[in-house]
């Protein structure tokens, strides 16, 4: 087999000039051939629905005559609505709560759980909300427990101690939806983070002990900064997910009361399969997911510049 040409090893560059032996050029096209199907099935299933939203976001659209192309009317007329800003806030709250109280609640009690023998049955028991349908989450906390006649909030209103139901106020709907969700999602971040601080080489934190660190000093300096990946690995697609957020939403308060949970997800769905102006309901989505893109752009940004290191 001829040698490798100067500069062509792995990480480095060919010498200007200098072609690859078959063999290199071999391997390179069986790796595109191990790589082409999952890139075709990529492009069909993902690449494909990106840009016929975005090409739908560009029409008027009722879903059964042709699509007429009004450009960017859709995205001015949107702009230009109370609902749609109202949506956006609420997403920005909702972004806002699950970027800090899951994920310190998280991070917290997995630091606590490293000190905790026998773990198995912990972890078991705070992955089960997560892997409950969400349907099922959301009507034992309706009835169950935010219910002012039936729950345990009216349990408690009987005992005088008087809680009115979230779900049903203008103020608070929406925090008692966050609630709903919070109590699913902060199980399942303990259990990632669990896992990463499981990584950390014990003898930092014991040696860390012996000079005085306490919990709180072990987790601040030590073991949140070794596991930083992880951590902004979570941020990141919480931020994305906050914007997917449907499922709760629809089925505790179908956007009310008067609006004040409808988030964006709920929206385009109000306009795409209530009033069937499908080039509207592209457009919120295309919005949604530019957010989203901007947040994996700035992850893989800071990657590169190493900040994970």
């Amino acid at each position: 087999m001829p040698a490798r040409p100067a500069g062509s090893e792995a990480g480095s560059e060919v010498a200007p000039g200098v072609a690859w032996p078959a063999s290199e050029r071999r391997r390179d096209l069986s790796g595109w051939f191990y790589v082409g199907p999952s890139l075709l099935i990529n492009c069909l299933f993902l690449l494909f629905p990106v840009f016929a939203t975005l090409w739908m976001s560009l029409t008027s659209w009722n879903g059964l005559e042709s699509p007429q192309w009004v450009g960017a009317a859709n995205f001015l007329e949107l702009f230009a609505s109370q609902p749609f800003w109202g949506a956006a806030v609420n997403n920005a709250k909702w972004t806002v709560i699950f970027l800090t109280v899951p994920i310190a609640l998280a991070l917290l009690v997995a630091a606590a759980l490293l000190r905790v023998r026998r773990l198995g049955f912990l972890q078991t028991l705070f992955l089960v909300p997560y892997i409950l349908p969400t349907v099922v989450q959301a009507r034992v906390w309706q009835g169950m427990i935010l219910n002012p006649e039936t729950g345990l909030f009216g349990w408690l209103g009987k005992h005088g101690i008087n809680i009115p139901d979230p779900l049903i106020s203008t103020t608070f709907s929406l925090y008692g939806i966050a609630i709903v969700n919070l109590w699913a999602w902060w199980g399942f971040l303990t259990v990632i983070f669990f896992a990463a601080f499981r990584q950390i080489d014990r003898s930092l934190l014991e040696a860390a002990q012996v000079e005085g660190a306490g919990f709180w000093q072990q987790l601040i300096h030590i073991q949140i900064p070794l596991i930083k990946p992880t951590v902004l690995f979570m941020l990141i697609m919480t931020f994305v997910w906050s914007f997917l957020v449907f499922d709760y939403v629809y089925v505790l308060t179908d956007g009310g009361p008067a609006g004040s949970s409808e988030v964006l997800s709920t929206l385009a769905f109000r306009y795409g399969f209530e009033r069937f102006e499908f080039g509207k309901a592209a457009a919120i989505s295309a919005c949604a997911g530019l957010l989203g893109m901007f947040a994996i752009s700035f992850y893989l940004w800071l990657q590169k510049k190493g900040f994970e290191r």
